[in-house]
């Protein structure tokens, strides 16, 4: 697979206003740990190689367990994952599949469960931001490291 653009270097403005809403995201108060899984969660249906390689690197370095990372993608099979982070997988799926999904009142429902209002809201903002990293990455056919 070949690069094709640099994003970051045709578009600067728009780069670093995604960059900066993605650190406002970091700051937003969130639970590290469920951003990660967030993250690569979203990463891995968005079949985005570059961020799925990256937000493990950084979930290992946060210590996050290996085995819980590997785990992401089967969530729903594994007793690895709390109520939180189920909740949290559910959304990340049926707001990343919205055209698919609808985001039916059911995920809502788990999420509201365990999240208030204003932590949805942030929830939702941090998979609309992942979201954007991913087609960035793809669509642009961004490299990790061999």
């Amino acid at each position: 697979m070949t690069a094709r653009l640099n994003i970051a270097k045709l578009a600067p403005d728009l780069y670093r206003a995604v960059a900066a809403l993605d650190a406002a995201v970091t700051n937003a108060g969130l639970d590290a740990r469920l951003l990660h899984l967030l993250k690569l969660r979203a990463s891995q249906i968005n079949g985005c190689a570059y961020c799925v390689d990256l937000h493990v690197k950084e979930a290992l370095a946060d210590g996050i367990d290996a085995r819980t990372l590997h785990l992401v993608a089967v969530w729903r099979e594994s007793p690895l994952f709390d109520a939180r982070d189920r909740a949290v997988l559910d959304w990340t799926e049926s707001v990343t599949l919205a055209a698919e999904t609808g985001i039916p009142d059911a995920a809502y429902d788990v999420v509201r469960s365990e999240f208030s209002d204003s932590e949805i809201a942030a929830l939702t903002i941090a998979i609309g931001t992942i979201n954007i990293w991913n087609r960035i990455a793809v669509s642009s056919r961004m490299q990790h490291p061999v």
